[in-house]
């Protein structure tokens, strides 16, 4: 299983961002393979618009089973996401990825849907 967090950092003990389109980086870990790397997204902070947008795209070419976030996508973003059928999780923006996988795990985290 393939999930992805929207971090302000790349290791482990990063501090999660709780937003989705403006987080500063997009770590994976790759349950199957024991694996973890990071893609940047610091070129939504010079956007005025759409970022939620971009970073949904990003997140899709990484073909994640899982998004773990703080806050959640917008509703635009998450028409993209659902289209995918990946599962989003909120409620981690602030943990340390690390502490945000063992509450995922641990079924603490929340389904997130839609906006209110």
């Amino acid at each position: 299983m393939k999930i992805i967090f929207t971090t302000k950092g790349k290791s482990w003990d990063s501090a999660m961002d709780p937003r989705f389109g403006r987080a500063d980086t997009l770590a994976m870990y790759n349950e199957e393979e024991d694996s973890f790397s990071a893609v940047s997204n610091t070129d939504a902070e010079t956007m005025d618009h759409g970022a939620g947008l971009q970073a949904a795209k990003k997140v899709l070419e990484l073909n994640p089973d899982v998004l773990i976030t703080g806050n959640g996508p917008g509703n635009k973003a998450l028409e993209i996401l659902k289209k995918s059928k990946v599962a989003i999780y909120i409620g981690a923006g602030d943990m340390t990825i690390r502490e945000a996988y063992d509450a995922y795990r641990a079924g603490r985290l929340p389904k997130f849907e839609s906006k209110a």
